[in-house]
């Protein structure tokens, strides 16, 4: 399992601290969707110049105008771009299309989709599908997991999101996910690298 740090609601430079922080315990470092409405497609450039040899994916959420977003944060730098899981099969299409011209890899967001668009998205089987409880939610994961999972526990990639705690990871690894994509548990602890360390060690890195 990948560990993913989703750095959010902070300045670009205080972003760099915190990834330098933890950057040895990470494989994909993912600028959050706030992060990029403050500060745009310079997020984006500044953190790939900084952390060259990084995955980095960006949480755009793209729900509309795919082609036009898509091109423009791969042009960024960026290696993963999200599209959510609500938008139409024709947006994600033209995002699929998007990021196999560029080569890379995208991530369709299942916040709030329904059984019956989980089932839908099944069909794009060269993204990644991300199990993600709303930061709004405070509880619930391990149920989000469960019944979602129902309809794709079978998909080659999943990812999941939001409320993920050292005293979770277990299930999580249990539920064969390929990324788990971690945020405050790391970023806002009295130690960022000894929270990375253990998080790494908990999805299987080494220590």
């Amino acid at each position: 399992m990948k560990l993913q740090l989703a750095v959010d609601r902070v300045s670009i430079e205080k972003a760099i601290e915190i990834i330098c922080e933890a950057e040895q315990y990470i494989d994909i470092i993912e600028i959050g969707t706030s992060l990029i409405k403050d500060f745009g497609l310079e997020s984006v450039k500044r953190i790939r110049q900084k952390f060259p040899d990084k995955v980095i994916l960006a949480d755009i959420k793209t729900v509309d105008e795919a082609e036009y977003e898509f091109e423009a944060i791969y042009r960024a730098g960026a290696d993963i771009a999200t599209v959510l899981g609500a938008a139409s099969l024709e947006t994600i299409r033209i995002c699929q299309k998007v990021a196999q011209k560029y080569q890379k890899d995208y991530m369709i967001d299942l916040l709030e989709t329904s059984p019956e668009k989980q089932l839908e998205l099944k069909q794009f089987t060269d993204g990644i599908l991300c199990v993600h409880l709303p930061s709004d939610k405070s509880t619930g994961l391990q149920a989000l997991i469960e019944s979602t999972l129902a309809q794709i526990h079978d998909f080659p990639r999943l990812a999941v999101a939001g409320g993920i705690k050292p005293e979770n990871m277990a299930e999580m690894k249990k539920a064969n996910f390929e990324i788990a994509i971690v945020g405050s548990s790391i970023t806002k602890s009295a130690s960022i690298p000894e929270s990375a360390k253990l998080f790494k060690s908990l999805v299987g890195g080494e220590e």
